[in-house]
């Protein structure tokens, strides 16, 4: 380990492993509007950021949140005004028909040759159910999410597509196509999922949870066909000038996102997310979320994460405090990390 000081006198670790991974900043449409987001990513590529992670919600996850930008629209507007690699995550199959999420793909993959990347999950029904479709099964999410994969997929090589399955395509061809093929991962958050989405995805994506959970969650990946494949992080943290302010700002704005993924995935409106958030105390985001204004602290999570091979490691501070989290880890944190 290398250690360097600052002039503030804060410890930087280096770590030793040669293989660096690019750490990046979460856009997150549900808690702010997409002007402010903007000028987030360009004050978060101006402090040293290599990359942004966006969201994609039509509701935002409670009232106190309380925005929902359309991710696609914003995306064009944000890669414009920086140089950064995008990616985002969404679900096709309800809400989008998978052919026009290729589209999407395709239009910023042109524009922005090698710069976007598209990260697929089976969705929430809070965001999926206004089309007024019955909310499928978990299995039966996985299967569409499947099928719309390898459509999106087809597509962005530019074949004509049929289909006729839990989705129904008819002769979709895209004419305008990028010159280099953006890269279509799988999102998972259990060890089971990430180990089928190893089988198809050209990478996966998941978030922080506890070390060991994590090390499974990179097992079954590897070990089901995702060997060699990209693998991203998006780690939940808050961090702010004190310990207590980190923990009050993620209560405020991420009580309703600690639950299980499976509750997370069927639970129906904002209403409803705030309900089950009620009873949660501040202590529990500590399971779920990186509280701390100790610098060192994220530090050494990061360090963590980045021994399990992650490429991408996309930092989301859950508070408010963009500008201040964005400055002090663009300081003292970020040249730690390449």
């Amino acid at each position: 380990m290398i250690d360097i000081r600052n002039q503030q006198n804060i410890l930087l670790f280096i770590p030793e492993n040669k293989t660096m991974a690019e750490i990046g900043y979460h856009a997150s449409h549900e808690q702010f509007k997409p002007g402010e987001l903007l000028r987030y990513v360009q004050l978060a590529e101006q402090a040293g950021f290599k990359a942004v992670n966006s969201s994609d919600h039509f509701f935002p996850w409670s009232e106190r949140q309380g925005e929902s930008g359309f991710a696609f629209a914003w995306l064009g507007a944000a890669m414009q005004a920086t140089s950064l690699p995008f990616s985002v995550v969404c679900a096709p199959g309800q809400r989008y028909h998978p052919a026009i999420v290729a589209q999407a793909t395709a239009t910023l993959g042109e524009m922005f040759p090698g710069r976007f990347s598209l990260s697929l999950g089976s969705g929430e029904a809070i965001n999926e159910i206004i089309t007024g479709e019955k909310w499928p099964s978990k299995s039966d999410r996985n299967a569409r999410l499947l099928e719309s994969a390898l459509i999106i997929q087809s597509l962005l090589q530019g074949e004509t597509v049929f289909h006729q399955g839990l989705v129904t395509v008819e002769n979709a061809r895209l004419y305008t196509l990028p010159q280099i093929q953006p890269l279509v991962l799988g999102a998972a958050i259990t060890a089971e999922t990430a180990g089928w989405v190893g089988s198809w995805a050209q990478g996966l994506i998941t978030i922080s949870k506890p070390i060991d959970e994590l090390e499974q969650v990179v097992k079954a990946f590897r070990d089901n066909g995702g060997q060699k494949k990209p693998m991203y992080l998006k780690v939940q943290l808050s961090y702010a000038k004190s310990d207590e302010d980190a923990l009050s700002g993620a209560y405020d704005q991420w009580r309703t996102n600690i639950f299980q993924g499976s509750v997370l995935a069927n639970l129906r409106s904002v209403e409803e997310f705030d309900a089950a958030a009620e009873l949660v105390q501040p202590e529990q985001l500590f399971e779920k979320v990186n509280i701390s204004s100790d610098l060192h602290k994220h530090m050494e999570w990061i360090k963590q994460y980045q021994s399990l091979g992650f490429e991408r490691i996309i930092l989301h501070n859950v508070n408010r405090g963009q500008e201040v989290f964005i400055q002090d880890f663009g300081k003292y944190v970020l040249p730690a990390f390449g």
